[in-house]
């Protein structure tokens, strides 16, 4: 244990995300004098603050707005004509995200934990400096400091005409045309709010299909999807720079593979390229840690650097730049250095979008299992068929298992529907506990809810839905 001066700590954790404060909370349960650095105002990183949080109150909001405007007379509901208070959508957003960051602050105070406020440098291997004080750390140093936007030449972002996630958040008005450069997570997310919300939104994405690193039918249905919901796309198509005007901004693009240069004209451009590891004034050459050539820090298997006692989690180390693996991380790394066995399943790490529908996957997709040259059987569910989804009138997408031929251990499951994000959590366990398609088809699910679709899709492994 540290002595007792307020200034040695066991474990400092630098960065308050979701890796950072889990971790921190996680090293004090365990017994361990913990301090965590942030240098906002609040806890909970980007996530909280500016990204996962803030986004979906506005994935939520603007749903039950399109739903009140276009679907509830459906279920019989009669409204009047339905309105937008985007100030008061803003103010729910507000108010869900100063709920979070004051939790984390609660959940601090409640587990012995002290704010270290202000930015962090190191000095050396074992001590921090924040602003202007030094402090020890007697076991180690979490880096947990995030990322940040991924910057493109010739877009100069400025949070009003040309925004980021961050700007995308907080637009005063809803623009008439919308244009988001990259077809990600992030860019299909913020571009469906603000579809929802009546804006035109044009989606320019470099590669050949929308959602890059998912499973490739998983991409061409989302894109039917959300091509019936408004949004157009501009695939294998390059963003050469993007000009601010009197009218809005001017966006110049021209085919990935070269070719005619052509303009749109935005009110306001989105870039959601991807992010980057933060790590600017940390310092990280002071005390010799090693990054890779993006920039990340290197880490082995027990999330330590190459310098004893530094440790990395979370959008700074190799990885899917995702809240929850960073919380798992930061579990981890926190019971490895009090002496237990920390461990992170990547194969069992889940993705999301919250779009509507939502996309939901865990392990792999049958690109990457064709080109391991990996035997595997598909089984196949669509949600038209499933009783709850058309009583829900969300019948949109399906469930996809990927299982090996001869085992029948589940590789990767993939959904595009309804509360996708949420049914994909038994998939993730089935993956972590090394289940089969045959032991979650013998899984008594529930009638009638959604997740029988995941039932029979494991039915189909073996040929026999039930209910198709």
């Amino acid at each position: 244990m540290a002595d007792a001066t307020d200034n040695t700590f066991d474990v400092i954790v630098i960065g308050s995300g979701p890796g950072g404060y889990v971790c921190a909370i996680r090293a004090a349960q365990l017994g361990l004098k913990t301090a965590c650095v942030e240098r906002r105002e609040t806890l909970g990183g980007t996530c909280l603050n500016i990204g996962c949080i803030p986004s979906k109150a506005l994935l939520q909001a603007s749903e039950k707005y399109e739903e009140a405007a276009k679907h509830l007379g459906a279920f019989g509901v009669k409204v009047g004509k339905v309105g937008l208070d985007l100030d008061a959508m803003m103010g729910h957003k507000d108010k869900v995200v100063e709920a979070n960051v004051k939790g984390v602050e609660f959940l601090f105070k409640k587990n012995g934990v002290t704010w270290l406020k202000g930015a962090g440098k190191l000095t050396a291997a074992d001590t921090v400096e924040v602003a202007g004080t030094a402090y020890k750390a007697d076991k180690g140093i979490v880096i947990a400091t995030g990322s940040s936007s991924t910057p493109l030449p010739n877009v100069p972002v400025d949070e009003q005409s040309i925004v980021t996630s961050t700007g995308a958040l907080t637009l005063p008005k809803v623009p008439k045309h919308l244009v988001v450069i990259g077809g990600g997570y992030i860019g299909l997310e913020m571009g469906s709010v603000w579809a929802r919300l009546g804006a035109k939104v044009t989606v320019v994405e470099f590669l050949d299909r929308i959602l890059p690193g998912m499973d490739g039918e998983v991409s061409k249905q989302m894109q039917r999807i959300l091509g019936r919901q408004g949004m157009s796309f501009k695939l294998s198509t390059k963003v050469t720079g993007a000009k601010p005007n009197k009218k809005g901004v001017a966006v110049t693009v021209e085919p990935a593979a070269g070719g005619e240069a052509e303009t749109i004209d935005a009110d306001v451009v989105l870039l959601s390229i991807g992010r980057v590891p933060h790590t600017d004034g940390l310092q990280l050459d002071v005390a010799g840690v090693e990054m890779d050539e993006r920039g990340r820090v290197k880490t082995d298997e027990r999330f330590r650097t190459n310098v004893p006692g530094i440790y990395a989690i979370g959008d700074v180390i190799a990885g899917p730049m995702l809240a929850h693996k960073a919380e798992e991380e930061g579990v981890a790394v926190a019971e490895l250095l009090a002496g237990q066995a920390g461990h992170v399943n990547y194969d069992a790490i889940p993705g999301v979008v919250y779009t509507a529908p939502e996309v939901a996957q865990v392990g792999k997709t049958e690109e990457e299992l064709k080109a391991a040259g990996v035997a595997y059987r598909t089984g196949k569910f669509p949600f038209t068929a499933n009783g709850r989804a058309r009583a829900m009138d969300a019948t949109d997408g399906f469930v996809k298992i990927l299982a090996d031929a001869k085992t029948d251990r589940v590789l990767g499951v993939h959904i595009v529907g309804a509360e996708a994000g949420t049914m994909i959590a038994e998939c993730a366990m089935a993956i972590e506990f090394g289940a089969s398609a045959e032991d979650i088809a013998r899984t008594c699910h529930a009638h009638p809810t959604l997740n029988e679709a995941v039932k029979e899709a494991a039915l189909a492994v073996d040929k026999r839905p039930l209910h198709l």
